[in-house]
């Protein structure tokens, strides 16, 4: 009792039951995160896009206003909205981006070449050998971006391997897998890849479980790297937790952190999963089509007969692929805007927040400027001058 009156008087102040609550729900493990900061609708609620909702079989994602929210207790881990969010405002944990590219990558080096991706549900049946497959919980978390790095680093062939019940409670994911496999290919051929990516109900030949008996002691081991991994992460978010909460009203707000800079838009941002297809798709070498075709890009037209170049699309781009110009027209009449396709995620936003709907979004790219390091110069009209009140006027 002395040492807990000594501790109040220095003022080392006991967890209380709120700490223990928040950190519980912090340690509480979630399939899928979401940043709403990224979140298109976050910076502007005119914005249309609505992929996560869509891809959500649960109605676990909810968009009102300016805010994005997932409800953790009612969604299933598939991880379908983490595949189509164009600015990686859901990100999936288990695995993560990271971690299934690696699983992939170890899975073609065993199986020379071909790499296999399971959904959980038929991971479970041991007719595979784990050693020699990725595992997702639902095969939708595959988006084409890892389909095309697997192309890109030599890999023959991809199966995605998923099963056919009727029963699995992701079964309304299909269409978003198909899909995603499509865009893949698409990609891919445009390059000159040659990568075969399958989907099947059984897992290859090649990939099967010899010896079932052999899984005990792998899941034995898997089991203790995975509690190391999981206590580590644990002391790393209850440090998190308790800082914050330490920072308290010292954080900024929303409105703080997406308010528009000096340069007149808001803040940009990386999503590293386009950096990534970028790079994939460069390592194939050069495009042997002329135009693609593709959810992944977007192509900028404006009609400037209408524009009056308010600037709105520079202003809430999300990945600066559209901004502001600082060169000027030789004649200095009008402005540019600097369009560089290989930084749009299709996002529409531009084409949303636009006040005269003279702007568009077309998925058709061409592949020569997709991959050309100078952004293409839109040239703008001088903004019409307000009427003034004696606008008409004419002197006698």
């Amino acid at each position: 009792m002395w040492e807990g009156g000594a501790a109040r008087r220095r003022g080392d102040a006991m967890p209380n039951l709120k700490d223990i609550v928040d950190v519980a729900e912090a340690l509480e493990s979630h399939a899928v995160e979401a940043v709403a900061d990224r979140c298109v609708v976050v910076r502007n609620r005119h914005a249309g896009c609505r992929r996560c909702v869509k891809a959500c079989l649960a109605d676990a994602i909810t968009i009102r206003g300016n805010e994005l929210s997932l409800d953790h207790q009612a969604c299933v881990g598939c991880g379908a909205c983490t595949a189509v969010c164009p600015v990686e405002a859901l990100v999936p944990r288990d695995p993560t981006d990271g971690e299934l590219a690696a699983a992939a990558a170890r899975s073609a080096a065993s199986l020379d070449g071909v790499a296999v991706i399971a959904c959980a549900r038929i991971a479970s049946k041991d007719v595979g050998d784990p050693a020699k497959y990725a595992t997702v919980p639902c095969l939708a978390r595959v988006n084409e971006g890892l389909l095309v790095e697997l192309a890109a680093a030599g890999v023959r062939r991809t199966v995605l391997v998923d099963g056919t019940c009727r029963t699995c409670k992701y079964r309304a994911t299909g269409p978003f897998i198909d899909a995603a496999a499509d865009e893949a290919r698409t990609l891919i051929a445009a390059q000159g890849g040659a990568m075969e990516v399958q989907r099947a109900s059984e897992f290859p030949a090649e990939a099967l479980l010899e010896d079932k008996a052999s899984l005990y002691g792998r899941e034995r081991r898997g089991f203790f790297s995975r509690s190391r991994k999981r206590a580590t992460e644990a002391g790393m978010k209850t440090a998190e937790v308790m800082v914050l909460k330490e920072l308290g009203e010292k954080m900024p707000s929303l409105r703080d952190r997406l308010k528009v800079s000096q340069t007149g838009a808001m803040p940009w941002m990386e999503v590293h999963r386009r950096e990534r297809l970028m790079d994939a798709l460069d390592q194939m070498g050069a495009p042997v089509a002329g135009e693609v075709r593709s959810r992944q890009f977007g192509s900028v037209s404006i009609d400037v007969e209408a524009c009056s170049a308010c600037g709105m699309c520079a202003v809430f781009c999300p990945t600066g692929a559209l901004k502001k110009s600082d060169e000027k027209p030789a004649d200095r009449v009008g402005s540019y805007l600097e369009f560089q396709l290989s930084d749009c995620v299709a996002c529409n936003m531009c084409a949303d927040v636009c006040l005269k709907k003279c702007l568009t979004v077309e998925p058709a790219v061409s592949a020569d400027e997709l991959f050309d390091f100078e952004p293409r110069m839109i040239h703008l009209p001088d903004p019409p001058r307000p009427a003034g009140m004696l606008t008409g006027f004419k002197r006698r």
